[in-house]
């Protein structure tokens, strides 16, 4: 029972070893010989849960050795996974309203820059300020995960031309290589009747034709990048 836990056994922990192993920690609290550290649970993209996984989550919650749970997710007002709801960030009502949302804002420039600079370092990527200058622009205008993921890219360009450190060259081949979600979304629309099962649900062919006006607008407006 109890001490198969430490004999060296393995498989699932049995219900019952759960309970004694519960109860003897619960004893050993009120006696003062012990003190539960309860720890963190971190949980990314906590979305992609469906409902049995928040059921348990609000059952753990209620236990007095509950870790802090911390959360995240990018998702708006969604469906929740296993049903047919639609709740803030596809998070169940009742669980949402346990949590203290933390509200967030989007990077400024100096702050990619700051970031960039970090990820140059830590990749040991040597780079002219004039080329950090741009990748900070295409992080700005497009995403930061997009400018992270070129550096080194860019820098296996400088490798290529045996340069001694990443220039505005090497960050512009490789923007003009890789696109970003926008631009692919841009092209999508503009070629979707070439590709196969590649319907926009919902849109009329007026609707299609206007959407691709506004991205190809859009696209005129968007940034430049010199080579």
């Amino acid at each position: 029972g109890f001490m198969a836990l430490f004999s060296g056994d393995t498989g699932e922990i049995r219900g019952e070893v759960r309970e004694q192993i519960d109860a003897k920690v619960a004893e050993w609290r009120e006696e003062g010989k012990a003190e539960v550290v309860p720890g963190v649970l971190f949980i990314d993209e906590v979305h992609m849960l469906d409902i049995e996984c928040f059921s348990f989550l609000n059952r753990a919650l209620e236990s007095d050795m509950a870790p802090i749970l911390v959360v995240a997710t990018n998702r708006g007002i969604t469906r929740i996974r296993g049903t047919n709801y639609r709740s803030p960030h596809g998070i169940p009502i009742d669980l949402l309203d346990r949590l203290l949302i933390i509200a967030t804002e989007p990077y400024s420039e100096r702050e990619i820059r700051q970031i960039l600079d970090i990820r140059c370092e830590e990749e040991d990527v040597e780079m002219s300020d004039d080329a950090r200058e741009l990748l900070t622009k295409i992080g700005a205008e497009t995403s930061l995960r997009y400018a992270i993921q070129l550096i080194t890219a860019a820098a296996i360009c400088c490798q290529r031309r045996k340069g001694a450190e990443v220039d505005v060259e090497d960050v512009s081949k490789v923007y003009s290589l890789f696109v970003d979600v926008k631009r692919s979304t841009q092209f999508l629309l503009e070629y979707q009747e070439q590709y196969m099962f590649n319907e926009v649900p919902g849109l009329g062919e007026d609707e299609i034709a206007g959407q691709q006006a506004e991205q190809r607008q859009g696209g005129a407006e968007g940034m430049e990048v010199s080579s």
